[in-house]
């Protein structure tokens, strides 16, 4: 049986002529459902040719193009694992990411295959293939001699899909394990929940290396037999310019933030659209209301997370089964999800009472297996009776609605992307003449939050903040560099010697006001 398989179910929602424009780039290229469905066949006997052993990892580090969503589609289509990485990560956290997953086949970017195949081989891997975002590389070279009927893998609903790094707190990052059941129920609610319709057109500008513009975006669309249109970077003017032709938009935060900021952005501009959804960050609620003024529309934010797809969402209508759930509401991220059950509780795991805030547990098909070969991580995050401990701090109100207050362990959510501050942290505590450091996550008007570093020198140094940050650039992703540097005499600390992030956060919170 392969209707586990969560290609077979994306390839029966195709629709009956495939022959009609399955993605139109911003290129003006069209790709048919006839290729995706030709192309992720071809893909899937190159893969199935290495003869890889069941369960086998695909690693790709690439930059966003239609060939890297088939890549996606064609490991599901031949049974194996998808492992996307961020397209900002640098070599050592691409070595630790190769070194946890072991992948039998890494796929990166031509200009990167030098360093990237030195650490992939080194670990073990046998295929190393390139792809650009171009349409070449040796993938689409080898590829192209195969055969384009393939029958989809036979999957069990508990069979791993894809493996998602989520930065781990103490700066070790977990691979969280979803399966082809969790991601083929949460695309199947989103599609009822978010009255997907046949007319559907998705504007896709997301990336594709993580929940957001992998699995809710394609998923969402794939699953309706709609249209995406697709942009390989964001441009608010070309995003605004394709609203005429779509009827969705998927975005974070900083997206809306940066097409207010578009005079094309008219109630004209987007009379044809039917929704637009945020998530991945918290969306203040000057950009929903200026989004409401603006357009008409009203943001439909919602929460989710690596481990868990969707969790909840706001109201997409109102609807005779959720009496009292009909009202789109700015700072909250809506109800659970049908068939996701959620708790608010406190440090002695009990239940807590309305509007009191503590932390967010929840079960559900969405929610993923477990922690890559971290079974006792994997054991601690979960209850005695089956449900995760999110690690996010929120409330339900008296309505039932969610709304998230943080994140227990300080995470910062830049621009959409989730930053721990303990990895960057180990990382300026290595550097020469530093004596302790501690980063913390401030308000900021364009990326919803940064990172700010503040350092303690050891006696006798003098330390330059911008080298500090000029350090880090040269081994961390982009995101993850802290906008500001101050280096101090000392970190106000409790009585046990831990350092108070909340007065450090107090004390730079109108850095960027």
């Amino acid at each position: 049986m392969s209707h586990h398989n969560l290609f077979s179910a994306l390839r029966a929602a195709f629709p009956a002529d495939l022959n009609a424009t399955a993605v139109e780039t911003d290129e003006g290229l069209h790709y048919s459902w006839q290729d995706l469905d030709r192309a992720t066949a071809m893909m899937a006997n190159l893969l199935k040719s290495l003869d890889l052993p069941k369960g086998s990892r695909v690693a790709v580090q690439v930059e966003k193009s239609v060939e890297a969503m088939i890549l996606y589609l064609a490991t599901l289509r031949a049974g194996y694992v998808f492992l996307p990485l961020n397209t900002a990560y640098q070599s050592a956290e691409i070595e630790y990411f190769i070194g946890n997953a072991e992948p039998a086949v890494v796929v990166c970017s031509s200009v990167n295959f030098g360093w990237v195949s030195k650490i992939a081989f080194k670990a073990g891997t046998q295929h190393v293939f390139t792809l650009n975002d171009d349409r070449t590389g040796s993938l689409l070279d080898r590829a192209s001699n195969q055969s384009d009927q393939h029958t989809p893998a036979s999957c069990q609903a508990d069979d791993l899909a894809a493996i998602l790094y989520t930065s781990g707190t103490t700066g070790r990052s977990k691979g969280a394990m979803l399966t082809h059941g969790n991601m083929l129920s949460n695309a199947l609610t989103l599609k009822d929940y978010w009255g997907w319709t046949k007319s559907d057109v998705l504007i896709h500008a997301l990336p594709i290396f993580h929940v957001h513009g992998l699995f809710v975006a394609i998923h969402g669309a794939l699953i309706n037999g709609s249209k995406m249109i697709w942009m390989a970077k964001f441009d608010p003017k070309r995003a605004i310019a394709s609203m005429a032709k779509a009827t969705v938009f998927m975005g974070v935060p900083t997206l809306y933030v940066r097409m207010l900021a578009e005079p094309s952005l008219t109630r004209d501009a987007v009379k044809n659209m039917r929704l637009f959804i945020a998530g991945s960050a918290p969306l203040l609620i000057e950009t929903f209301a200026d989004w409401q003024t603006r357009t008409g529309h009203t943001i439909l934010e919602r929460y989710g997370m690596s481990e868990t797809a969707m969790l909840t969402s706001n109201p997409y209508a109102a609807d005779k089964r959720y009496a009292n759930q009909a009202e789109r509401r700015g700072g909250t991220v809506g109800f659970p999800l049908p068939g996701v059950s959620l708790r608010v509780r406190g440090d002695d795991g009990q239940d807590l009472p309305v509007s009191e805030i503590g932390g967010i547990q929840v079960k559900g098909p969405n929610v993923f297996k477990g922690y890559w070969r971290m079974p006792e991580k994997t054991a601690e995050e979960f209850t005695t009776d089956g449900f995760f401990k999110t690690g996010d701090v929120g409330k339900i109100d008296e309505r039932g609605y969610v709304t998230i207050v943080g994140r227990s362990k300080d995470l910062i959510i830049s621009g959409g992307y989730n930053v721990y501050p303990a990895e960057i942290e180990g990382y300026i505590n290595e550097m020469k003449g530093v004596a302790e450091s501690a980063v913390v996550g401030v308000p900021h008007p364009d990326f919803g939050e940064v990172g700010v570093a503040v350092v303690i020198a050891k006696q006798g140094v003098t330390l330059q903040p911008d080298a500090i940050v000029a350090e880090l650039k040269s081994k961390l992703a982009n995101f993850k560099i802290p906008k500001k540097c101050f280096v101090v005499a000392e970190l106000p600390r409790n009585t046990m010697g831990k350092v108070q992030k909340n007065l450090l956060r107090e004390q730079y919170k109108s850095l960027f006001a």
